[in-house]
């Protein structure tokens, strides 16, 4: 009997036996499953592909745009039931009016904390660069003085550019100054108005367009106008007037002869400091003008006109224009 029933309970038992490795042999058998090669009825890739749909007629697509569009079934516009779009709506309303909010008090912090009439952080103010007139072929001056069309747009360009600097506008805006040195007005409000020298075009003498309306172009003897860039608070010179030279860049340098400054080689300190365009409306910029008076014909050069004086850069390598303007001159009988 006792061996009856355990030959009995190991027969109904389940066909789990223990290998050596702590494997069943159920395991084994999936295991063994998996690497028997496939039916060939399994390869039947065929019948696993995706049946293509039923092509639909026009008729049907519009019948399910107007669905999309309208649901009267379940009172849904594009797939969204009323409170649904209302929800939406309420969440992208709060969410714009948040951002503009934050936008407007961004902003109004930054216009509260700065001033409209001088910068607020200024104390790296680069030196002063310099820009010439005319100005209409990037840094090309050339034509025949023989040849009016040539030279033309040259002399109408200077008009242009000396147009605020008429004696008669000089007169009704600015005050004369006589004195040599900085025209401080810093004991002022900051909103106030502050008073500007003049600077008369009939200063330039015979390159101001009023004796040779021509510039001396058509004598083949050109005029260039020089000017420093403005820059808010900034003294140049350090006390001491600024002043231009003149010289051949390239080319051979007695193809420049004379030079002849108007009124004078300097930039006088009573044009200095300046208080902005809001405070300083009527403003107007000295200017230098440089006659070449016997410069040599058929002989293309390069010029370059440099500031000189204290805190002064005229030789950055990688900006031209900064304390020195370079042009090239070429003049045809």
């Amino acid at each position: 009997m006792c061996g009856e029933g355990f030959f009995s309970s190991s027969f109904h038992q389940p066909h789990k036996v223990i290998l050596k490795h702590g494997q069943e042999l159920e395991e084994e058998q999936e295991e063994l499953a998996e690497h028997q090669p496939l039916e060939q009825e399994d390869l039947n890739f065929e019948r696993w592909k995706r049946r293509p749909l039923p092509k639909r007629t026009l008729h049907q697509k519009i019948d399910d745009l107007k669905t999309y569009l309208w649901n009267a079934e379940t009172n849904e516009f594009m797939g969204r039931s009323g409170k649904s779009w209302s929800l939406i709506l309420l969440f992208y309303a709060a969410l714009y009016t948040f951002l503009a909010a934050m936008f407007g008090g961004c902003m109004f912090c930054l216009m509260w904390s700065i001033s409209p009439y001088h910068p607020t952080f200024n104390d790296r103010v680069m030196p002063p660069g310099m820009t010439m007139a005319p100005h209409l072929e990037g840094q090309e001056i050339a034509f025949n003085a023989s040849d009016r069309k040539s030279w033309k747009k040259y002399a109408r360009s200077m008009d242009e550019y000396l147009r605020p600097y008429n004696d008669g506008a000089q007169d009704k805006k600015n005050i004369r100054c006589t004195q040599d040195r900085y025209f401080m007005q810093d004991d002022l409000e900051e909103s106030a108005e502050r008073k500007a020298c003049q600077f008369k075009r009939s200063w330039l003498g015979d390159c101001s367009g009023l004796q040779d309306p021509h510039y001396g172009y058509s004598q083949g003897r050109p005029c260039v106008l020089l000017r420093m860039n403005r820059i808010i608070g900034y003294l140049p010179g350090q006390g001491k007037a600024v002043n231009v030279t003149c010289g051949v860049k390239k080319g051979p340098p007695e193809a420049l002869g004379e030079i002849q400054f108007f009124p004078k080689s300097i930039f006088d300190l009573k044009y200095f400091p300046y208080y902005g365009k809001l405070r300083h409306v009527n403003y107007s910029s000295p200017v230098m003008a440089v006659r070449f008076a016997g410069v040599q014909y058929d002989t293309h050069i390069q010029i370059q006109c440099k500031l000189n004086g204290k805190g002064i850069i005229n030789d950055s390598p990688t900006d031209r224009y900064l304390g020195s303007v370079t042009f090239s001159l070429d003049v045809g009988a």
